[in-house]
């Protein structure tokens, strides 16, 4: 999950998300837009029969954050809570989740702001049936253990190395989450190549004076970066409250005068990532 705003648990439940199956969640920065909704979240998931533990990565003081709302409302949870802060100097990858890396970097907002990028692993190469055959390997289980990348041993001493019936490796998938930025350097950083981004797009160009102000990003602006990113598929999100729907069709004209397909997202919405190949 990446940030909590208030009530997001709800939206959990109204979009038949699993709770007990969270396992980290990502905060970008300490407004109460994107953190108010962690208590909820927390104690949503102490409801659930022996939930596995959960880590929290995100800024400094996101830790201290949760401890004093626990203790402050009496509150215990029933399962172990790590927490992972950015520091200066701090490794890129904040963790290694579930065959990826989670990498974050700050980006430029009115607090200190990360965004995040998930690049899933290097895959092995597609399998060749046919070459695994010739070689004598017995359909089974050494098929799956070739197919991840290990080395087998045949009945007569045999030893296959994967390469030898894999081709080549494939790229992971790569997801960006980027908002309350000004444009900058960081934000194209962590867009570069990815397969879906999420990146804000609060404002419309006339408003462009009072995003500066307010270190955020028009939709423009966030489209353009995309773009120059090499971002295959390009999602813009916290759009600023002020805008109705006739509104948000100038937000996604502006932006696609910049990134063909821009899409503004809604509550609830889901996308695809298909895999590279």
């Amino acid at each position: 999950m990446f940030d909590a705003g208030e009530g997001i648990q709800l939206a959990l439940k109204k979009g038949g998300v699993g709770i007990r199956a969270l396992e980290v969640i990502a905060i970008s920065h300490m407004h109460a837009d994107h953190v108010l909704g962690l208590p909820g979240v927390l104690m949503f998931r102490a409801q659930c029969d022996d939930p596995g533990p959960l880590t929290i990565i995100g800024p400094r003081g996101i830790q201290k954050f949760i401890k004093h709302t626990l203790d402050d409302l009496r509150y215990r949870i029933n399962f172990e809570l790590n927490f992972i802060e950015w520091h200066k100097g701090c490794d890129p990858t904040a963790i290694e989740w579930n065959g990826c890396d989670v990498k974050w970097e700050p980006l430029v907002h009115s607090t200190f702001c990360l965004g995040y990028r998930v690049e899933e692993h290097t895959r092995p190469g597609k399998f060749n049936l046919e070459q695994a055959k010739q070689l004598g390997i017995p359909m089974g289980p050494l098929y799956g253990k070739l197919q991840s990348g290990q080395s087998v041993t045949l009945d007569d001493g045999t030893v296959i190395d994967s390469t030898q019936v894999l081709g080549p490796t494939r790229r992971g998938r790569v997801v960006t989450f980027a908002t309350d930025t000004a444009p900058c350097t960081g934000l194209k950083n962590l867009s570069q190549s990815a397969d879906l981004a999420f990146i804000e797009g609060m404002f419309t160009e006339l408003h462009s004076a009072e995003a500066a102000e307010k270190k955020h990003s028009t939709a423009a602006s966030s489209a353009q970066i995309a773009s120059e990113a090499g971002v295959c598929k390009l999602v813009l999100v916290h759009i600023s409250p002020r805008y109705t729907f006739e509104d948000e069709k100038i937000l996604k004209k502006e932006a696609r005068a910049h990134f063909r397909g821009a899409i503004i997202a809604r509550g609830l919405d889901t996308f695809d990532i298909p895999l590279p190949d």
